[in-house]
């Protein structure tokens, strides 16, 4: 079967780091152009907008999307007209409703759409899965704190209205907690902080539950400092498992049980590819239903403004 031409649409940090790598180690892929306004790929053609690159080169059949979630919605919908299939970067986008007009799309054009969650394809997630639904599970912390300042120098875009703040790295969170857990949970109640000069949270403290009564506590932060924390720990009849290092890492009451190198990307790009084949889609929208939950019932804390 001849490789499946892509392009990608926004050449930024996350698309060198990841996606670039993922997809030249992977024979089911052939970059063949990309679009963006300032970012190239060398050897690859390029072009300034999604327009002029789909125009220009017909023979692409597959679009990987990597801009921020607030301008995504335009590039899927050209695309998926076009007939190409199409990746979205996490979050899939800016609202709920978006999405799944895009998953309708998909479907009436025959495309293929992935709601990427390249947290969920952390090496220790299934394992930590298949230890939750083999016992009874009592509590679950979801600690997710990191700086901001690290991770995302002067993109202002994530402190913009959809940009989500500090649920861009939070809802890789909520991307693990809604697959490994047995059962939905649902939020209670939340509180939002937002710095003066933004409008979008810095932080955010969340309780959630099942309908057995099952407590969840998150605590997403962006003003970590020093060591960053990405860890879910979950209390539970045959012990503590704590899902560390955003997944790398499975310890049951401290003995660790699983530990691999990251391939999370990688993993994406398969299952791109394998949907692409099987003819249908890969959209799940619980991690982002979850924020919008939280906008809508949590509570706003106004704290000091807020400087990169």
């Amino acid at each position: 079967m001849s490789p499946i031409n892509l392009a990608i649409v926004g050449v930024g940090k996350i698309v060198r780091d990841q996606h670039l790598p993922s997809i030249a180690k992977n024979p089911d892929f052939e970059l063949v152009a990309t679009a963006s306004r300032h970012g190239t790929v060398e050897g690859v053609k390029s072009y300034t907008t999604i327009e002029a690159m789909l125009d220009a080169e017909p023979s692409i059949d597959a679009v990987s999307l990597c801009m921020p979630p607030q301008y995504r919605y335009e590039a899927a919908y050209k695309a998926l007209v076009a007939g190409k299939h199409v990746f979205l970067e996490k979050p899939p986008g800016a609202t709920l409703s978006e999405v799944a007009d895009l998953e309708a799309l998909a479907n009436k054009q025959g495309a293929s759409l992935f709601a990427s969650w390249h947290s969920r394809y952390a090496p220790g997630v299934e394992a930590a899965k298949a230890f939750l639904a083999s016992t009874t599970i009592e509590s679950v912390h979801v600690i997710w704190k990191e700086d901001v300042r690290h991770w995302h120098p002067n993109q202002e875009w994530i402190w913009q209205a959809g940009g989500l703040g500090v649920f861009d790295p939070g809802i890789n969170a909520l991307s693990i907690v809604t697959h490994i857990l047995p059962r939905p949970i649902f939020i209670t109640e939340a509180v939002l902080e937002f710095p003066d000069n933004r409008d979008a949270p810095i932080a955010a403290d969340i309780r959630f539950r099942n309908a057995d009564g099952l407590p969840v506590h998150a605590e997403f932060d962006w003003r970590q400092t020093g060591k960053q924390s990405w860890d879910i720990v979950a209390e539970t009849a045959a012990g503590q498992m704590v899902l560390a290092e955003g997944g790398a890492k499975l310890l049951i009451d401290g003995a660790l049980r699983f530990a691999e190198p990251e391939q999370e990307y990688p993993s994406l790009y398969r299952r791109f590819a394998e949907i692409i084949k099987a003819g249908k889609s890969d959209v799940d929208l619980a991690p982002l239903r979850h924020v919008a939950d939280a906008f809508m019932l949590g509570k706003r804390k106004f704290v000091d403004a807020f400087h990169d």
